[in-house]
């Protein structure tokens, strides 16, 4: 254990000796404070890493497994293992899967080395009286945001040069404009041209085209009736809500929240109760990236639990298998995966935009490729990996610098660092083309993990490549 005295500005750690009993309290928290006789606030703090590491020690030996076997096993070094198991280091979460899955821990480990996730800033919107706003500086720079109507109107951002401002179109349509629904169609072929255009290029050149498509089909519903509003709200909840995936894809996760609250209320206007249970699971696809894997389990379930059609219900369970391999739970990530496959096959489909990936054509394996890494199993996930991949569609590069990344992490986690260096080459080609936020997470474990391998000629090579790209300036 260790205590932390005294307020913020003067703090003394130290390490304690003997027990601390909190009156009467239990300690349920990673950080629970007491009063000293001093009256000062005393903070006690688990030690992870000692925890982590006695549990790690007591499994290994019960293996009968040596620090030298146990290295060959995970893929770390002796030297490494040692300093885990003394305390000395703090684990991350893809050693603890490795541990978990060459102990058979079920996730054990992994809960030691966990710490809790921070709670996401909650955002409170009020769509009727605000202001989209889209501008452009003289670089060409593009941003998005949204201020309130009185604000634009008081703070003169309508005549802002530079600045185009999308507001609420008049709510009074004319018996023309009320029956003149043709332009639906136009839009809907942008759309899919839009999804294609996203498998190519970045969100910077992206993000401009949805929010301006987006304000424009809403405008559009505004002036139509009958079938012809919800088709128009259906198609801008579509726009909607994959801006707010280009827009994670950027980097700004509050954003593409904002976004996709913005496509249930659009889906709800025409009738579509499904938008909301796919709102949870972009929202669990957030926490997965944030490795919080109770939050990822549970947005996803609940939309799982929905009385919505099949696909979202398939695609739901696909986040919960994510979600249970980040807390090395093997049995139920599996269960969900098989659960996920039969809901996505019992689909009838339709003639709206599809709903999540369209280039991969089996998400349920590669799914399974993408949890086996984070089970602990980085070889058995680089084969999987490595058959879906080639199936994909040779200009899907946003979706093979997703799934590519992945599968190079998986084959330099195995201890294939040839071979991972081999594909990594491509890999960092799609990565530049479509300047993925969600890819560079994984890139950045690749970088990590190649670091380990310093005296390998091809891991000191190909990592210098691997920080040229993950320090290049996207291209506008």
């Amino acid at each position: 254990m260790r205590f932390v005295i005294g307020d913020p500005l003067s703090v003394v750690d130290a390490t304690l000796q003997g027990d601390v009993k909190a009156r009467g309290s239990k300690m349920e928290s990673f950080a629970n404070p007491v009063q000293s006789a001093t009256g000062n606030q005393v903070m006690i703090v688990e030690d992870r890493p000692m925890l982590f590491g006695t549990e790690l020690r007591r499994r290994r030996l019960e293996a009968g497994l040596s620090l030298t076997d146990m290295a060959k096993i995970v893929h770390y070094s002796k030297s490494h293992l040692s300093k885990m198991e003394n305390g000395v280091k703090s684990p991350t979460a893809e050693f603890a899967r490795r541990c978990d899955a060459a102990l058979r821990c079920d996730g054990q480990l992994s809960q030691r080395a966990s710490r809790p996730a921070a709670a996401a800033a909650a955002t409170e919107q009020n769509e009727a009286n605000e202001v989209w706003m889209l501008t452009m500086d003289s670089t060409g720079e593009t941003g998005f945001g949204t201020v309130s109507r009185r604000t634009a109107l008081v703070g003169g951002v309508f005549g802002q040069v530079g600045g185009m401002v999308l507001g609420r179109p008049p709510v009074e349509p004319s018996a023309k404009q009320a029956r003149d629904s043709a332009g639906l169609t136009g839009f809907r072929v942008l759309f899919d041209q839009v999804r294609g255009l996203g498998q190519q290029v970045g969100p910077e050149a992206l993000l401009p085209v949805l929010v301006g498509g987006t304000h424009a089909v809403r405008s559009l519903g505004q002036h139509l009736g009958g079938g012809a509003r919800k088709e128009a709200f259906r198609l801008a909840a579509r726009f909607a809500e994959y801006t707010g995936w280009i827009a994670q894809e950027g980097g700004h996760d509050r954003e593409a929240v904002w976004w996709t609250d913005r496509a249930v209320e659009f889906a709800a206007v025409s009738g579509d109760d499904g938008m909301a249970a796919y709102a949870l699971v972009r929202r669990a696809l957030i926490a997965m990236y944030r490795q919080d894997a109770a939050q990822t389990i549970a947005l996803a379930e609940t939309a799982q639990r929905a009385r919505v059609r099949p696909r979202i219900r398939g695609l739901a369970a696909q986040r919960a298998a994510q979600g249970y391999a980040l807390a090395g739970d093997r049995t139920a990530c599996f269960r969900a995966l098989e659960q996920a496959r039969e809901f996505l096959a019992a689909d009838p489909g339709d003639d709206e935009p599809t709903i999540g990936t369209t280039h991969v054509v089996d998400p349920v394996a590669m799914s399974a490729g993408w949890v086996l890494y984070d089970l602990g199993s980085p070889g058995d996930a680089a084969d999987v990996l490595g058959v879906e991949l080639d199936r994909l569609p040779r200009g899907a590069y946003r979706a093979r610098a997703r799934y590519g990344a992945r599968r190079t992490l998986a084959l330099a986690s195995s201890g294939q660092i040839e071979q991972a260096c081999s594909v990594g080459d491509q890999v960092l080609d799609a990565y530049l083309r479509v300047r993925s936020a969600t890819v560079r997470s994984d890139l950045r474990d690749l970088l990590r993990t190649l670091r380990r391998w310093h005296s390998h000629a091809s891991a000191r090579e190909f990592s210098l490549h691997l920080t040229d790209a993950l320090h290049t300036p996207a291209r506008g």
